[in-house]
């Protein structure tokens, strides 16, 4: 049973910093936690005291940004949609084990001005507390930009953040965990949007299949699948097998491959950690 008191504290302390910040710029995802936090924000400081602002550009499936739009309505935010230029980055498409690094220095550029605009007086994230144990070179583009994460700083985990998601009614409470489209690219092998747009198209058509949870990693001429581990023999059966042989081929894959250690979130840091 979790820890009724300790998360109202918790969430306490996240409603004090947001006062104690009074006109906020949120960088918005759709995700599970900056849905949260949005909604948080709205309800403690009022409409008119918070922008979200989404960043519409080729890492990001259309699926998610629809969905994202839609929540931000349903919380009755201000949401702002950019165009951020991430692709014209060469250290971004060189795909480097920092690339996330470059990719949220672009935004933050972005957001500043915005920021400035609107009179806010902070730009704020949805990092929580589990991700500062985590492998994500974003956070020192945060920092470097003096970017605000008060869910950490409140020490709200990413098992809180449902739970409280529930407690507020929002539907991500239980949305699985979606990085951006360039996460599927091997390090060191550049991204381009060509191989941006086969992933999203091969994600999609896998969720199509009823698959929650899934991973269409690109190597090349190689769509390595990964699906959770026990729907696996479900997915090799002929029948299946070929649909989707025949639909990777289609979206421009050569081969084909089932990873059989199933779905993992972060499967492609794993060569970091084996250095």
């Amino acid at each position: 049973m979790p820890d009724t008191k300790a998360l109202d504290e918790k969430l306490g302390l996240l409603q004090q910093k947001l006062r104690e910040l009074g006109r906020i710029l949120i960088a918005f995802s759709g995700g599970v936690d900056s849905t949260f936090l949005l909604k948080v924000a709205v309800e403690t400081l009022g409409r008119d005291n918070v922008l979200a602002v989404i960043s519409n550009g080729p890492v990001l499936p259309r699926e998610e940004l629809a969905m994202a739009k839609d929540l931000a309505r349903q919380i009755g935010a201000n949401l702002v949609e950019i165009e951020t230029d991430e692709m014209s980055n060469p250290k971004f498409r060189a795909n480097p084990a920092d690339r996330c690094f470059h990719c949220k220095s672009t935004l933050f550029k972005h957001l500043q001005p915005l920021a400035d605009q609107h009179g806010l007086k902070a730009i704020l994230t949805g990092l929580n507390a589990d991700d500062l144990g985590d492998y994500r070179p974003g956070i020192r583009a945060a920092r470097e930009f003096g970017v605000v994460e008060p869910m950490a700083a409140a020490g709200l985990t990413k098992s809180d953040i449902r739970l409280l998601s529930q407690r507020f009614g929002l539907p991500t409470a239980e949305k699985p965990a979606s990085p951006c489209l360039a996460s599927r690219i091997p390090y060191g092998e550049e991204v381009t949007e060509e191989k941006l747009s086969q992933v999203e198209r091969g994600e999609s058509f896998l969720r199509s299949l009823g698959l929650r949870d899934c991973r269409v990693r690109h190597h090349g001429s190689l769509a390595r699948l990964e699906i959770p581990a026990e729907r696996l023999a479900e997915f090799a059966q002929p029948g299946v097998r070929e649909k989707i042989v025949a639909q990777f081929k289609a979206i421009g894959f050569t081969f084909v491959a089932l990873d059989l250690q199933g779905f993992r979130s972060g499967g492609l840091n794993e060569v970091l950690k084996a250095k």
